[in-house]
């Protein structure tokens, strides 16, 4: 081969790998968010919801910024071991999706990189921040109702079964904050002179257990309050309730999309959104305590029909007329 041949093939080789030397140079330049929840599988929803967020301030996952997941399998105890990890991995910012426990897993494991949390505990009560519009340190986030919620529940029941005189009430005991929920449900029933069961599930092999003891003792209902373990178990729980014959209502809508009866909260792709645009600024430079923590405030009733109709409950025109989502 002439020398002219030689210098052109090798130009030409050289040509043909420097866009991908490029590429591969500006992928590892991309930001790095670390995405650290309870459970990942069955939270499709969720995850689109934060990536629509993203999107919406210019960022989208793959081309010009990359999501480290990390989940603990509902194992509230690696929460802090994944928190390190991504830590360790240098992640731009970590945000702890819907779950008070992976957000104070993600504080104590830095106080310099951002972590944005999405969150139905009180983030004050609980020192996630100093307060709502001044988070004063390296979080900050979105706040949604689901530990106050327990007095219009039992509201929406004894509008749906006014004969009720046992309503049974579902808690993960592994949740952090369990005992202070169910202090709340109990406070709410005993305003309204209702007489509940409150039963600690933590497995899923014990939910069946929970379901059948209900109906044995008596329960007319079932509340649902809102917990990672339980919506990571939606369908679960919902074809218990079927199966069982037991109304219940529940924390997030997405029960009710699954064949659940009723519910009344926040709603989490909403909250999921937002965050995704919180992390989206704080990539493009704004600090976590600029941010001042949004609320979620509007809550959703939300009924399905075709379950009402299955369980042979008529549901009244007054409470029919407050839902502001009617599944038929």
């Amino acid at each position: 081969m002439r020398r002219r041949d030689v210098i052109k093939a090798l130009a030409g080789a050289v040509a043909a790998t420097w866009p991908l030397a490029v590429r591969a140079q500006q992928r590892a330049a991309e930001p790095i968010v670390g995405f650290l929840t309870t459970e990942l599988k069955t939270q499709k929803l969720l995850v689109d919801a934060f990536r629509q967020g993203l999107a919406q301030v210019g960022f989208v996952e793959g081309k010009n910024v990359d999501i480290e997941y990390r989940s603990a399998e509902n194992q509230y105890d690696r929460l802090a071991l994944l928190a390190d990890d991504l830590v360790r991995r240098q992640v731009a910012v970590i945000f702890a999706n819907t779950s008070t426990a992976a957000a104070l897993a993600a504080k104590a494991a830095t106080t310099t990189i951002p972590v944005v949390f999405t969150a139905g505990a009180d983030p004050v009560k609980y020192g996630l921040v100093a307060s709502f519009n001044r988070p004063g340190s390296n979080v900050t986030g979105v706040s949604f109702l689901t530990s106050q919620l327990a007095a219009k529940q039992f509201e929406v029941i004894h509008q749906l079964l006014p004969s009720a005189s046992l309503i049974g009430v579902l808690v993960n005991p592994a949740n952090p904050y369990a005992e202070t929920d169910t202090k709340d449900i109990q406070d709410a029933a005993r305003l309204l002179n209702q007489s509940i069961l409150v039963l600690n599930v933590d497995a899923e092999r014990d939910l069946d257990a929970a379901f059948a003891t209900y109906v044995a003792q008596g329960a007319r209902a079932l509340i649902v309050p809102g917990d990672a373990f339980f919506y990571n178990r939606r369908d679960t729980v919902v074809a218990l309730a079927t199966r069982y014959a037991l109304p219940a209502i529940y924390a997030q809508r997405e029960f009710v999309d699954g064949g659940g009866l009723m519910s009344y909260g926040a709603n989490l792709f909403e909250a999921n959104r937002i965050a995704g645009g919180y992390v989206g600024r704080i990539l493009k430079g704004e600090k976590p305590a600029d941010l001042p923590v949004e609320q979620v405030t509007k809550l959703e009733f939300v009924l399905n029909l075709k379950t009402a109709k299955t369980l042979g409950i008529t549901v009244p025109l007054s409470l029919l007329g407050s839902a502001d989502g009617v599944i038929e």
